[in-house]
């Protein structure tokens, strides 16, 4: 098998992914539109491409498999609109299309799953369906081997709550039957992996921990892990909050993920927030001390 990953929109995800291949002689393009970041693809043995001046083409061809992580706006996937025609005539084994729980929509706290309609009620649901829309109508007209993953919360090094709540900016937001799917990056990382040893072409994967919780039991659970105390409660009603941060807590339900489980073999490095949150502390060689 050729091992050769062409990564669009090299972000936080695809970058762990990269972590685990590279050492396994993979060979990783990342595209980029920030030079600093082309700079650390180069430092994490990833070669970049600048985007919108470098020519991508040459690298793109000569991959075998490619994973699409970049963000859509309202006409949908931009790697589609960048490249057009082009696409079709290319030929990969395995096609990642990394979207977000976000596509099912409010559900007042209740499960679904992958078989559950699409519904989103956010600007960023709705572009995200489009996206996988325009994906899984090429797959079907083309043959490609496509693999669409929806990502639930995402965290891990670099990203998680401990800064705020050392620094005094965590807020523990209450808002009934609010409760928020998560998933650690590493683990994301391993569900692309294995779906990459085991391809399912047409395949949907829901990638999220076994433990949906309120936003609040994880900043409690950071501050008590610091040693710190727990940031007071604030009611959603009275909450001052920008309209980004309001839109998080427009959806509300639990993911489920078995298939990911039966499908590819997956057991989670971290199946809950606080064995990752406990994890991501020791990492950062800081005790419980504040």
């Amino acid at each position: 098998m050729s091992r050769t990953l062409f990564s669009f929109g090299h972000g936080y995800s695809a970058q762990a992914l990269s972590a685990k291949l590279i050492p396994d002689g993979w060979t990783v393009f990342g595209t980029t539109r920030q030079a600093e970041k082309a700079q650390q693809f180069k430092a994490d043995g990833v070669v970049p491409h600048l985007l919108p001046d470098d020519d991508i083409m040459e690298d793109l061809r000569s991959a075998s498999h490619l994973l699409i992580s970049a963000g859509p706006d309202a006409d949908g996937d931009p790697m589609i609109g960048m490249l057009g025609d082009q696409l079709v005539r290319m030929e990969f084994e395995w096609i990642g299309y990394l979207s977000t729980t976000g596509v099912y929509g409010d559900h007042n706290g209740g499960w679904v799953d992958e078989t559950t309609p699409l519904e989103p009620t956010t600007t960023r649901g709705k572009h995200r369906v489009l996206a996988e829309q325009q994906w899984t109508d090429l797959a079907e007209r083309f043959g490609f081997t496509l693999h669409i993953f929806r990502l639930a919360g995402i965290y891990g090094p670099g990203r998680g709550p401990f800064s705020k709540v050392r620094s005094g900016t965590a807020r523990r937001i209450i808002k009934e039957n609010q409760v928020f799917s998560r998933i650690h990056v590493e683990d994301i990382a391993r569900v692309l992996s294995g779906s990459i040893r085991h391809p399912n072409p047409g395949a949907i994967y829901n990638v999220c921990d076994d433990l949906a919780a309120p936003p609040q039991d994880v900043i409690a659970y950071a501050a008590e892990l610091l040693g710190m105390p727990v940031p007071p409660a604030e009611a959603f009603e009275n909450a001052e909050m920008s309209p980004m941060a309001r839109s998080f807590y427009a959806e509300s339900k639990r993911v489920r993920n078995d298939r990911i489980k039966e499908e590819l073999g997956i057991t989670l490095a971290y199946p809950d927030y606080k064995s990752g949150l406990s994890d991501l502390l020791l990492r950062m060689g800081q005790d419980a001390s504040p």
